[in-house]
């Protein structure tokens, strides 16, 4: 999880579309230790930010990122053994990520721990139409997609609200399109 929260930070601020996550993931769920599925669309997400406090100064930040968010979806499983999940279960997903529009523009890979972190944008006339995180180690596949406007020093703020994992940016290394250890 830590190596995609470089991603995160080297984007310029983006209007995210909907990735459309296969439901087909969710036999993994069978085989994980823990997992975290959230499909949160505007109405609901609008929602549940009425529950985070304006007295509370992150959680008032909180909510007003949420404000301009259409929705926020990930799908993160943990799995206790090496190599529970196959290329194929995430292939969908790939598909949709190499098809028109879409660019990835950082990808982290690590030899020595297995670790690698994508970040996609999806393109149109006006400029970024969509952003996708896919994370992947030996124990833990996680895919996040966040729909509306949002800024990339806003996702930390977002990090552990909604289901959104919570970035430890101490240990990341900024690279640019594709960076190993």
């Amino acid at each position: 999880m830590k190596i995609a929260y470089i991603a995160l930070l080297s984007l310029l601020p983006v209007a995210a579309q909907e990735l459309k996550i296969p439901a087909s993931l969710d036999k993994l769920a069978e085989k994980a230790s823990e997992t975290v599925d959230v499909t949160l669309d505007g109405p609901l997400l609008q929602l549940a930010s009425r529950f985070l406090s304006d007295k509370n100064a992150d959680e008032a930040k909180v909510k007003k990122l949420v404000s301009g968010l259409k929705g926020v979806y990930v799908k993160s499983f943990e799995f206790d053994r090496d190599n529970e999940y196959q290329e194929s279960d995430i292939a969908p997903i790939r598909a949709q990520l190499k098809g028109p529009g879409w660019s990835r523009i950082v990808g982290v890979r690590s030899k020595k721990s297995g670790d690698n972190a994508e970040v996609y944008v999806a393109l149109d006339p006006n400029g970024f139409s969509g952003l996708c995180v896919l994370v992947t180690e030996p124990r833990e596949l996680t895919v996040v997609s966040i729909v509306g406007t949002i800024k990339p020093e806003d996702i930390r703020e977002l990090g552990g609200n909604f289901g959104i994992p919570k970035f430890d940016i101490g240990n990341i290394h900024r690279g640019g399109s594709s960076k190993e250890e």
